[in-house]
Protein backbone atom coordinates (compact mmCIF):
# COMPACT_ATOMS: atom_id res chain seq x y z
CA UNK A 1 0.00 0.00 0.00
CA UNK A 2 1.21 3.78 -0.76
CA UNK A 3 1.02 5.05 2.21
CA UNK A 4 1.65 8.70 0.09
CA UNK A 5 -2.08 8.43 -1.19
CA UNK A 6 -3.94 8.63 1.92
CA UNK A 7 -5.02 11.84 3.41
CA UNK A 8 -2.96 12.07 6.79
CA UNK A 9 -6.12 14.32 8.26
CA UNK A 10 -8.56 10.98 6.73
CA UNK A 11 -6.63 8.71 9.22
CA UNK A 12 -7.17 10.96 12.09
CA UNK A 13 -11.44 11.69 11.01
CA UNK A 14 -11.69 7.85 10.85
CA UNK A 15 -9.59 7.34 14.06
CA UNK A 16 -11.88 10.10 15.46
CA UNK A 17 -15.00 8.86 14.45
CA UNK A 18 -14.25 5.13 15.15
CA UNK A 19 -13.38 6.44 18.88
CA UNK A 20 -16.69 8.21 19.36
CA UNK A 21 -18.78 5.62 18.38
CA UNK A 22 -17.34 3.03 20.72
CA UNK A 23 -17.00 5.08 23.41
CA UNK A 24 -20.87 5.64 22.91
CA UNK A 25 -21.70 2.10 22.44
CA UNK A 26 -20.08 1.05 25.73
CA UNK A 27 -22.04 3.57 27.54
CA UNK A 28 -24.90 1.21 26.66
CA UNK A 29 -23.45 -2.31 26.82
CA UNK A 30 -22.18 -2.65 31.04
CA UNK A 31 -25.64 -1.91 31.78
CA UNK A 32 -27.01 -4.54 29.44
CA UNK A 33 -24.64 -7.10 30.86
CA UNK A 34 -24.92 -5.76 34.46
CA UNK A 35 -28.56 -5.10 34.79
CA UNK A 36 -29.21 -7.76 32.65
CA UNK A 37 -28.09 -10.37 35.32
CA UNK A 38 -29.50 -8.94 38.38
CA UNK A 39 -32.78 -9.19 36.91
CA UNK A 40 -32.59 -12.52 35.91
CA UNK A 41 -31.70 -13.07 39.70
CA UNK A 42 -34.46 -11.29 40.76
CA UNK A 43 -37.08 -13.63 38.43
CA UNK A 44 -35.04 -16.58 39.45
CA UNK A 45 -36.37 -15.10 43.65
CA UNK A 46 -40.03 -14.98 41.63
CA UNK A 47 -39.71 -18.13 40.18
CA UNK A 48 -38.89 -20.00 43.78
CA UNK A 49 -40.71 -18.43 45.83
CA UNK A 50 -44.28 -17.32 43.65
CA UNK A 51 -44.43 -13.91 45.42
CA UNK A 52 -45.90 -11.39 43.35
CA UNK A 53 -43.56 -8.66 44.59
CA UNK A 54 -40.04 -10.31 43.04
CA UNK A 55 -42.61 -10.87 39.33
CA UNK A 56 -43.34 -6.83 39.53
CA UNK A 57 -39.63 -6.20 40.92
CA UNK A 58 -38.12 -8.04 37.86
CA UNK A 59 -40.78 -5.94 35.71
CA UNK A 60 -39.29 -3.12 36.93
CA UNK A 61 -36.11 -3.15 36.02
CA UNK A 62 -36.70 -4.97 33.03
CA UNK A 63 -38.13 -2.06 31.71
CA UNK A 64 -35.27 -0.05 32.22
CA UNK A 65 -32.97 -3.25 30.82
CA UNK A 66 -34.83 -2.65 27.55
CA UNK A 67 -34.45 0.84 26.89
CA UNK A 68 -30.63 0.44 27.37
CA UNK A 69 -30.49 -2.45 25.27
CA UNK A 70 -32.16 -1.09 22.13
CA UNK A 71 -29.96 1.77 22.39
CA UNK A 72 -26.76 -0.43 22.66
CA UNK A 73 -28.03 -2.27 19.32
CA UNK A 74 -28.57 0.65 17.47
CA UNK A 75 -25.09 2.15 18.39
CA UNK A 76 -23.57 -1.06 17.55
CA UNK A 77 -24.44 -1.61 14.10
CA UNK A 78 -22.88 1.87 13.42
CA UNK A 79 -19.81 0.71 14.62
CA UNK A 80 -19.30 -2.08 12.49
CA UNK A 81 -20.92 -0.54 9.47
CA UNK A 82 -17.46 1.22 9.89
CA UNK A 83 -15.00 -0.91 8.84
CA UNK A 84 -16.12 -1.31 5.84
CA UNK A 85 -16.59 2.35 4.98
CA UNK A 86 -13.81 3.98 6.91
CA UNK A 87 -11.29 1.05 7.51
CA UNK A 88 -11.76 -0.95 4.29
CA UNK A 89 -7.61 -1.59 3.73
CA UNK A 90 -8.03 -3.72 7.05
CA UNK A 91 -11.23 -5.15 6.48
CA UNK A 92 -9.91 -6.45 3.37
CA UNK A 93 -6.28 -7.78 5.07
CA UNK A 94 -7.95 -9.22 7.80
CA UNK A 95 -11.64 -9.84 6.65
CA UNK A 96 -10.92 -13.98 6.43
CA UNK A 97 -9.98 -14.19 10.04
CA UNK A 98 -12.00 -10.92 11.92
CA UNK A 99 -15.23 -11.31 10.28
CA UNK A 100 -15.72 -15.11 11.30
CA UNK A 101 -16.55 -13.95 14.93
CA UNK A 102 -18.44 -10.83 13.65
CA UNK A 103 -20.31 -13.15 11.72
CA UNK A 104 -21.25 -15.83 14.85
CA UNK A 105 -21.73 -13.53 16.77
CA UNK A 106 -24.45 -11.67 14.33
CA UNK A 107 -26.14 -15.45 13.36
CA UNK A 108 -26.43 -16.79 17.11
CA UNK A 109 -26.04 -14.33 19.80
CA UNK A 110 -27.85 -11.57 18.47
CA UNK A 111 -30.61 -14.19 17.32
CA UNK A 112 -31.16 -15.42 20.45
CA UNK A 113 -31.27 -12.29 21.98
CA UNK A 114 -34.04 -10.84 19.69
CA UNK A 115 -35.97 -14.31 20.18
CA UNK A 116 -36.02 -14.27 24.04
CA UNK A 117 -36.10 -10.75 24.33
CA UNK A 118 -39.59 -10.96 22.97
CA UNK A 119 -40.58 -13.45 25.65
CA UNK A 120 -39.32 -11.96 28.38
CA UNK A 121 -41.44 -8.81 27.48
CA UNK A 122 -44.34 -10.38 25.80
CA UNK A 123 -44.68 -13.82 27.41
CA UNK A 124 -45.66 -12.91 30.94
CA UNK A 125 -49.51 -14.38 30.44
CA UNK A 126 -48.25 -16.46 27.26
CA UNK A 127 -45.72 -19.35 29.06
CA UNK A 128 -45.33 -21.09 32.24
CA UNK A 129 -42.93 -19.44 34.85
CA UNK A 130 -40.18 -21.67 34.29
CA UNK A 131 -40.22 -20.85 30.11
CA UNK A 132 -40.18 -16.81 30.74
CA UNK A 133 -37.61 -17.49 33.58
CA UNK A 134 -34.95 -19.02 31.11
CA UNK A 135 -36.17 -16.46 28.30
CA UNK A 136 -34.89 -13.90 31.11
CA UNK A 137 -31.44 -15.79 31.48
CA UNK A 138 -31.20 -16.86 27.84
CA UNK A 139 -31.21 -13.31 27.12
CA UNK A 140 -28.64 -12.07 29.63
CA UNK A 141 -26.71 -15.27 27.91
CA UNK A 142 -27.48 -14.36 24.84
CA UNK A 143 -25.63 -10.66 25.46
CA UNK A 144 -22.89 -12.35 26.90
CA UNK A 145 -22.16 -14.45 24.17
CA UNK A 146 -22.39 -11.19 21.90
CA UNK A 147 -20.13 -9.77 24.09
CA UNK A 148 -17.82 -12.90 24.04
CA UNK A 149 -17.10 -12.93 20.24
CA UNK A 150 -16.93 -8.84 19.72
CA UNK A 151 -14.00 -9.15 22.22
CA UNK A 152 -12.20 -12.33 20.49
CA UNK A 153 -12.37 -10.23 17.32
CA UNK A 154 -10.83 -7.37 19.34
CA UNK A 155 -7.97 -9.79 21.37
CA UNK A 156 -6.86 -10.54 17.96
CA UNK A 157 -5.95 -7.16 17.35
CA UNK A 158 -4.35 -7.12 20.02
CA UNK A 159 -2.70 -10.59 19.90
CA UNK A 160 -3.28 -12.18 16.29
CA UNK A 161 -3.00 -16.07 16.66
CA UNK A 162 -4.48 -18.69 14.46
CA UNK A 163 -3.62 -16.94 10.85
CA UNK A 164 -1.16 -17.41 7.87
CA UNK A 165 -0.37 -14.29 5.32
CA UNK A 166 -1.19 -15.62 1.91
CA UNK A 167 1.11 -12.89 -0.12
CA UNK A 168 -0.89 -13.95 -3.51
CA UNK A 169 -4.38 -12.52 -1.94
CA UNK A 170 -2.60 -9.67 0.14
CA UNK A 171 -4.80 -11.23 2.99
CA UNK A 172 -3.86 -12.63 6.37
CA UNK A 173 -6.03 -16.24 6.10
CA UNK A 174 -7.40 -18.56 9.70
CA UNK A 175 -4.87 -21.66 9.80
CA UNK A 176 -7.30 -22.25 13.16
CA UNK A 177 -10.67 -20.99 14.41
CA UNK A 178 -9.98 -22.68 17.95
CA UNK A 179 -6.73 -20.45 18.23
CA UNK A 180 -8.33 -17.26 17.82
CA UNK A 181 -11.92 -17.90 19.32
CA UNK A 182 -9.85 -19.97 22.62
CA UNK A 183 -6.85 -17.36 22.66
CA UNK A 184 -5.51 -16.67 26.52
CA UNK A 185 -5.58 -13.26 25.34
CA UNK A 186 -9.11 -12.92 24.67
CA UNK A 187 -10.46 -15.35 27.44
CA UNK A 188 -8.93 -12.97 30.19
CA UNK A 189 -10.20 -9.87 27.97
CA UNK A 190 -13.71 -11.77 28.15
CA UNK A 191 -13.33 -12.69 32.20
CA UNK A 192 -12.38 -9.13 32.74
CA UNK A 193 -14.55 -6.93 30.52
CA UNK A 194 -18.04 -8.65 31.50
CA UNK A 195 -17.14 -8.79 35.41
CA UNK A 196 -15.96 -5.68 34.82
CA UNK A 197 -19.45 -4.64 33.63
CA UNK A 198 -21.50 -6.07 36.14
CA UNK A 199 -19.96 -3.14 38.45
CA UNK A 200 -22.12 -1.08 35.97
CA UNK A 201 -25.09 -2.60 36.94
CA UNK A 202 -25.03 -3.06 40.21
CA UNK A 203 -24.01 0.50 41.04
CA UNK A 204 -27.17 1.38 39.05
CA UNK A 205 -29.64 -0.88 40.71
CA UNK A 206 -28.17 0.54 44.16
CA UNK A 207 -28.05 3.96 43.19
CA UNK A 208 -31.71 4.00 41.85
CA UNK A 209 -33.01 2.30 45.33
CA UNK A 210 -30.82 4.72 47.20
CA UNK A 211 -32.63 7.20 45.45
CA UNK A 212 -36.00 5.78 46.36
CA UNK A 213 -35.07 5.86 49.77
CA UNK A 214 -33.79 9.67 50.02
CA UNK A 215 -37.10 10.26 48.48
CA UNK A 216 -38.93 8.32 50.99
CA UNK A 217 -41.46 6.88 48.02
CA UNK A 218 -43.24 4.17 50.21
CA UNK A 219 -44.61 2.82 47.36
CA UNK A 220 -40.84 1.33 46.11
CA UNK A 221 -39.47 1.16 49.93
CA UNK A 222 -39.82 -2.64 49.76
CA UNK A 223 -37.62 -2.74 45.94
CA UNK A 224 -35.19 -0.57 47.48
CA UNK A 225 -34.80 -2.34 50.44
CA UNK A 226 -34.65 -5.41 49.01
CA UNK A 227 -33.04 -4.78 45.96
CA UNK A 228 -30.32 -3.10 47.54
CA UNK A 229 -28.06 -6.15 49.11
CA UNK A 230 -28.39 -8.06 45.72
CA UNK A 231 -26.80 -5.22 43.72
CA UNK A 232 -24.47 -4.95 46.26
CA UNK A 233 -23.72 -8.46 46.50
CA UNK A 234 -23.36 -8.69 42.77
CA UNK A 235 -21.02 -5.69 42.82
CA UNK A 236 -18.69 -6.83 45.50
CA UNK A 237 -18.73 -10.40 43.80
CA UNK A 238 -17.88 -8.03 40.36
CA UNK A 239 -15.14 -5.52 41.71
CA UNK A 240 -13.34 -8.52 43.43
CA UNK A 241 -13.18 -9.93 39.91
CA UNK A 242 -12.24 -7.90 37.73
CA UNK A 243 -9.25 -6.94 39.99
CA UNK A 244 -8.31 -10.74 39.86
CA UNK A 245 -9.10 -10.95 36.10
CA UNK A 246 -7.32 -7.35 35.75
CA UNK A 247 -3.80 -8.82 37.52
CA UNK A 248 -4.16 -11.97 34.87
CA UNK A 249 -4.82 -9.18 32.20
CA UNK A 250 -1.83 -7.36 33.16
CA UNK A 251 0.11 -10.48 32.71
CA UNK A 252 -0.56 -10.85 29.59
CA UNK A 253 -0.20 -7.67 28.40
CA UNK A 254 3.32 -7.82 29.57
CA UNK A 255 4.08 -10.66 27.63
CA UNK A 256 2.62 -9.92 24.30
CA UNK A 257 2.25 -5.55 24.63
CA UNK A 258 5.19 -4.38 26.49
CA UNK A 259 5.22 -0.91 25.16
CA UNK A 260 1.34 -0.65 26.21
CA UNK A 261 2.51 -2.27 30.19
CA UNK A 262 5.10 0.48 29.63
CA UNK A 263 2.87 3.34 28.85
CA UNK A 264 0.63 2.51 31.27
CA UNK A 265 3.17 2.60 34.48
CA UNK A 266 5.44 5.62 33.06
CA UNK A 267 8.21 3.09 32.62
CA UNK A 268 11.22 4.79 30.49
CA UNK A 269 13.79 2.66 31.32
CA UNK A 270 13.45 -1.17 32.59
CA UNK A 271 15.27 -3.63 34.48
CA UNK A 272 15.08 -6.15 37.34
CA UNK A 273 13.20 -5.61 40.82
CA UNK A 274 11.13 -2.82 39.29
CA UNK A 275 8.78 -1.50 41.46
CA UNK A 276 5.25 -0.71 40.22
CA UNK A 277 4.33 3.03 40.48
CA UNK A 278 0.82 4.11 42.68
CA UNK A 279 0.52 7.79 41.67
CA UNK A 280 3.81 10.68 39.74
CA UNK A 281 3.40 13.75 38.73
CA UNK A 282 3.23 12.34 34.98
CA UNK A 283 1.92 15.79 32.76
CA UNK A 284 -1.36 14.56 31.44
CA UNK A 285 -1.22 17.22 28.13
CA UNK A 286 2.04 15.98 26.51
CA UNK A 287 4.03 13.72 25.86
CA UNK A 288 6.99 12.84 28.25
CA UNK A 289 10.71 13.06 27.48
CA UNK A 290 11.59 9.36 27.93
CA UNK A 291 14.20 9.31 26.16
CA UNK A 292 16.25 11.89 28.71
CA UNK A 293 13.90 10.91 32.02
CA UNK A 294 14.74 8.33 34.18
CA UNK A 295 11.70 8.15 35.91
CA UNK A 296 8.47 9.99 36.50
CA UNK A 297 8.99 13.07 38.75
CA UNK A 298 7.52 12.22 42.45
CA UNK A 299 7.06 9.03 41.96
CA UNK A 300 5.19 6.39 44.86
CA UNK A 301 5.50 2.87 44.36
CA UNK A 302 5.43 0.10 45.60
CA UNK A 303 9.01 -1.80 45.62
CA UNK A 304 9.45 -4.99 43.09
CA UNK A 305 5.88 -4.53 42.08
CA UNK A 306 5.78 -4.73 38.77
CA UNK A 307 8.70 -7.25 38.58
CA UNK A 308 5.75 -9.79 40.42
CA UNK A 309 2.56 -8.56 37.95
CA UNK A 310 4.95 -8.43 34.92
CA UNK A 311 6.68 -11.63 35.41
CA UNK A 312 5.16 -13.14 38.23
CA UNK A 313 8.68 -13.24 40.14
CA UNK A 314 9.86 -11.06 42.72
CA UNK A 315 13.47 -9.61 40.28
CA UNK A 316 11.54 -10.26 36.98
CA UNK A 317 13.20 -7.97 34.14
CA UNK A 318 10.76 -5.70 32.73
CA UNK A 319 11.96 -3.72 29.33
CA UNK A 320 10.64 0.21 29.43
CA UNK A 321 10.15 2.55 26.79
CA UNK A 322 13.76 3.08 26.25
CA UNK A 323 14.92 -1.04 26.34
CA UNK A 324 11.81 -1.28 23.89
CA UNK A 325 13.12 1.33 21.25
CA UNK A 326 16.85 0.53 21.24
CA UNK A 327 16.73 -3.61 21.82
CA UNK A 328 17.03 -5.67 24.97
CA UNK A 329 18.16 -9.02 26.25
CA UNK A 330 15.63 -11.20 27.91
CA UNK A 331 15.85 -13.32 30.45
CA UNK A 332 15.90 -16.50 28.53
CA UNK A 333 18.97 -15.17 25.84
CA UNK A 334 17.10 -13.93 23.25
CA UNK A 335 17.45 -10.57 22.05
CA UNK A 336 14.63 -8.35 20.88
CA UNK A 337 15.55 -5.69 18.11
CA UNK A 338 15.90 -2.44 18.22
CA UNK A 339 13.08 -0.29 16.65
CA UNK A 340 15.06 0.58 14.01
CA UNK A 341 16.34 -3.42 13.08
CA UNK A 342 12.46 -3.82 13.11
CA UNK A 343 11.40 -1.54 10.65
CA UNK A 344 14.46 -1.94 8.32
CA UNK A 345 13.51 -5.44 8.49
CA UNK A 346 9.93 -4.39 7.52
CA UNK A 347 10.31 -2.43 4.69
CA UNK A 348 12.72 -6.02 3.25
CA UNK A 349 9.48 -7.97 3.67
CA UNK A 350 7.32 -5.35 1.93
CA UNK A 351 10.01 -4.71 -0.70
CA UNK A 352 10.30 -8.74 -0.86
CA UNK A 353 6.17 -8.99 -1.18
CA UNK A 354 6.00 -6.38 -3.98
CA UNK A 355 9.00 -8.47 -5.87
CA UNK A 356 6.94 -11.83 -5.16
CA UNK A 357 3.54 -10.18 -6.47
CA UNK A 358 5.64 -9.11 -9.79
CA UNK A 359 7.55 -11.86 -10.53
CA UNK A 360 4.23 -13.98 -9.92
CA UNK A 361 2.81 -11.66 -12.30
CA UNK A 362 6.33 -11.78 -14.84
CA UNK A 363 5.84 -16.19 -14.48
CA UNK A 364 2.57 -16.02 -15.81
CA UNK A 365 3.41 -13.85 -18.71
CA UNK A 366 6.75 -15.52 -19.64
CA UNK A 367 6.00 -18.91 -19.26
CA UNK A 368 6.45 -20.73 -22.32
CA UNK A 369 10.03 -18.34 -22.14
CA UNK A 370 11.43 -19.48 -18.73
CA UNK A 371 12.65 -22.68 -19.29
CA UNK A 372 15.66 -22.39 -16.98
CA UNK A 373 13.11 -21.53 -14.15
CA UNK A 374 14.62 -18.52 -13.52
CA UNK A 375 11.40 -16.07 -12.56
CA UNK A 376 10.09 -18.79 -10.54
CA UNK A 377 13.73 -19.48 -8.48
CA UNK A 378 13.71 -15.51 -7.82
CA UNK A 379 10.26 -15.55 -6.96
CA UNK A 380 10.42 -18.18 -4.12
CA UNK A 381 13.73 -16.57 -2.77
CA UNK A 382 11.56 -13.20 -2.28
CA UNK A 383 9.01 -15.35 -0.71
CA UNK A 384 11.91 -16.84 1.92
CA UNK A 385 12.65 -13.37 2.30
CA UNK A 386 9.11 -12.39 3.32
CA UNK A 387 8.77 -15.07 5.53
CA UNK A 388 12.09 -14.40 7.28
CA UNK A 389 11.04 -11.08 8.11
CA UNK A 390 7.35 -10.94 8.30
CA UNK A 391 6.44 -10.81 11.68
CA UNK A 392 7.94 -7.60 11.71
CA UNK A 393 6.00 -6.40 8.58
CA UNK A 394 3.71 -3.85 9.56
CA UNK A 395 7.36 -1.75 10.74
CA UNK A 396 7.99 -1.10 6.89
CA UNK A 397 5.34 1.49 7.21
CA UNK A 398 6.88 3.47 10.25
CA UNK A 399 8.33 6.30 9.49
CA UNK A 400 9.54 7.39 12.70
CA UNK A 401 10.06 4.73 15.79
CA UNK A 402 8.58 8.16 18.15
CA UNK A 403 5.72 6.52 16.38
CA UNK A 404 5.82 3.36 18.58
CA UNK A 405 4.91 5.35 21.81
CA UNK A 406 1.35 5.28 22.82
CA UNK A 407 0.35 8.42 24.61
CA UNK A 408 2.16 8.38 27.82
CA UNK A 409 -0.19 10.62 29.77
CA UNK A 410 -3.37 9.18 28.46
CA UNK A 411 -2.65 5.34 29.51
CA UNK A 412 -1.11 6.10 32.50
CA UNK A 413 -3.50 7.98 34.06
CA UNK A 414 -6.66 6.30 32.94
CA UNK A 415 -5.06 3.20 34.35
CA UNK A 416 -4.92 4.65 37.54
CA UNK A 417 -8.45 5.80 37.64
CA UNK A 418 -9.12 2.63 36.82
CA UNK A 419 -7.60 1.23 39.40
CA UNK A 420 -8.53 3.67 41.75
CA UNK A 421 -12.17 3.50 41.26
CA UNK A 422 -12.47 -0.27 41.46
CA UNK A 423 -10.84 -0.16 45.02
CA UNK A 424 -13.29 2.23 45.94
CA UNK A 425 -16.19 0.08 44.87
CA UNK A 426 -15.10 -2.85 46.36
CA UNK A 427 -15.14 -0.59 49.90
CA UNK A 428 -18.90 0.94 48.76
CA UNK A 429 -20.44 -2.54 48.10
CA UNK A 430 -18.70 -4.23 51.09
CA UNK A 431 -20.29 -1.33 53.83
CA UNK A 432 -23.53 -1.91 52.20
CA UNK A 433 -23.43 -5.61 53.02
CA UNK A 434 -21.69 -5.17 56.60
CA UNK A 435 -24.69 -2.84 57.34
CA UNK A 436 -27.27 -5.48 55.83
CA UNK A 437 -25.90 -8.37 57.60
CA UNK A 438 -25.64 -5.99 61.18
CA UNK A 439 -29.19 -5.42 60.08
CA UNK A 440 -28.55 -1.65 60.14
CA UNK A 441 -30.87 0.82 58.62
CA UNK A 442 -29.37 1.84 55.51
CA UNK A 443 -31.85 4.47 55.08
CA UNK A 444 -31.25 6.78 57.68
CA UNK A 445 -27.63 6.75 56.22
CA UNK A 446 -28.20 9.82 53.98
CA UNK A 447 -24.46 10.19 52.69
CA UNK A 448 -24.56 6.59 51.75
CA UNK A 449 -27.40 7.17 49.53
CA UNK A 450 -26.19 9.93 47.64
CA UNK A 451 -22.68 8.30 47.03
CA UNK A 452 -24.12 5.93 45.56
CA UNK A 453 -26.01 8.29 42.98
CA UNK A 454 -22.86 9.97 42.23
CA UNK A 455 -21.13 6.73 41.61
CA UNK A 456 -22.87 5.92 38.88
CA UNK A 457 -21.08 8.39 36.63
CA UNK A 458 -17.83 6.56 38.23
CA UNK A 459 -18.28 3.90 37.03
CA UNK A 460 -19.12 4.45 33.62
CA UNK A 461 -15.60 7.00 33.37
CA UNK A 462 -14.02 3.45 34.99
CA UNK A 463 -15.30 1.09 32.43
CA UNK A 464 -14.41 3.31 29.62
CA UNK A 465 -11.00 4.21 30.92
CA UNK A 466 -10.40 0.64 30.63
CA UNK A 467 -10.79 0.72 27.35
CA UNK A 468 -8.70 3.57 26.77
CA UNK A 469 -6.03 1.52 27.90
CA UNK A 470 -6.44 -1.24 25.80
CA UNK A 471 -7.24 0.51 22.35
CA UNK A 472 -4.72 3.72 22.63
CA UNK A 473 -2.39 1.63 24.63
CA UNK A 474 -1.62 -0.86 21.40
CA UNK A 475 -1.38 2.91 19.25
CA UNK A 476 0.19 2.87 16.98
CA UNK A 477 -1.29 -0.64 15.56
CA UNK A 478 -4.71 -1.28 14.34
CA UNK A 479 -2.77 -5.08 14.78
CA UNK A 480 -0.78 -5.75 16.92
CA UNK A 481 3.11 -5.40 15.03
CA UNK A 482 1.33 -6.48 11.91
CA UNK A 483 -0.77 -3.36 10.40
CA UNK A 484 -0.09 0.38 11.64
CA UNK A 485 -3.33 2.58 11.49
CA UNK A 486 -2.27 4.38 8.63
CA UNK A 487 -1.86 1.17 6.67
CA UNK A 488 -5.60 0.41 7.48
CA UNK A 489 -7.73 3.28 6.43
CA UNK A 490 -10.13 4.00 3.20
CA UNK A 491 -9.05 5.89 0.78
CA UNK A 492 -11.65 8.54 1.37
CA UNK A 493 -11.58 12.35 1.32
CA UNK A 494 -11.33 13.75 5.05
CA UNK A 495 -13.96 15.97 4.58
CA UNK A 496 -16.28 13.05 3.88
CA UNK A 497 -15.22 11.60 7.44
CA UNK A 498 -15.18 14.83 9.16
CA UNK A 499 -18.95 15.81 8.22
CA UNK A 500 -20.48 11.74 9.23
CA UNK A 501 -18.05 12.48 12.45
CA UNK A 502 -19.86 15.70 13.52
CA UNK A 503 -23.51 13.75 12.40
CA UNK A 504 -22.30 10.84 14.60
CA UNK A 505 -21.71 13.32 17.45
CA UNK A 506 -25.18 14.64 17.02
CA UNK A 507 -27.14 11.89 16.76
CA UNK A 508 -24.94 9.55 19.47
CA UNK A 509 -25.64 12.43 21.87
CA UNK A 510 -29.36 12.75 21.07
CA UNK A 511 -29.65 9.31 21.46
CA UNK A 512 -27.82 9.23 24.95
CA UNK A 513 -30.19 12.02 26.28
CA UNK A 514 -33.27 10.72 25.09
CA UNK A 515 -32.14 7.22 26.90
CA UNK A 516 -31.32 9.23 30.19
CA UNK A 517 -34.66 11.30 29.79
CA UNK A 518 -36.48 7.81 29.29
CA UNK A 519 -35.02 5.82 32.40
CA UNK A 520 -35.62 8.83 34.62
CA UNK A 521 -39.20 9.11 33.62
CA UNK A 522 -39.55 5.18 34.20
CA UNK A 523 -37.54 5.60 37.68
CA UNK A 524 -39.75 8.25 38.57
CA UNK A 525 -42.79 6.24 37.74
CA UNK A 526 -41.73 3.65 39.22
CA UNK A 527 -42.53 -0.36 40.56
CA UNK A 528 -45.65 -1.94 37.95
CA UNK A 529 -49.41 -1.95 39.65
CA UNK A 530 -50.54 -5.33 41.08
CA UNK A 531 -50.98 -7.75 38.16
CA UNK A 532 -54.48 -9.24 38.23
CA UNK A 533 -54.81 -12.60 40.35
CA UNK A 534 -55.14 -14.68 37.48
CA UNK A 535 -51.79 -13.70 35.60
CA UNK A 536 -50.22 -15.19 38.53
CA UNK A 537 -51.90 -18.71 38.09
Amino acid sequence: MNLLSIDPAAIDWARAQFALTAIYHWLFVPLTLGLGLIMSIMETRYYRTGDAFWRRTTQFWQRLFGINFAMGIATGIILEFEFGTNWSNYSWFVGDIFGAPLAIEGIVAFFMESTFVAVMYFGWEKVSRGFHLASTWLTWIGATISAWWILVANSWMQYPVGCEFNPTTMRNEMTSFLDVALSPFAIDKFCHTVISSWIVGAVFVVAVSGWYLLKKREAERELALKSLPIGALVGLIAAIGAAVTGDESAYKVAEVQPMKLAAMEALYNGGNDVSLTAVAAVNPFAQPDYANEKEAPLRLAIPNGLSILATRTLHGYVPGINDLLKGYTREDGTVEPSAQEKMARGRMAIAALNNYRQLAADEKTFADQDTDGRITAAKEEQLNILKDNFKYFGYGYIKDESELVPYVPLNFWAFRIMVGLGTLFILFFAYILFLHWRKKPISSKRWLLWLAIILVPCAYICSECGWLVAELGRQPWTIQDMLPVGASVSDVSSSAVATTFWLFLVLFTTMLAVEINIILKQIKKGIPLLTPPQAEK
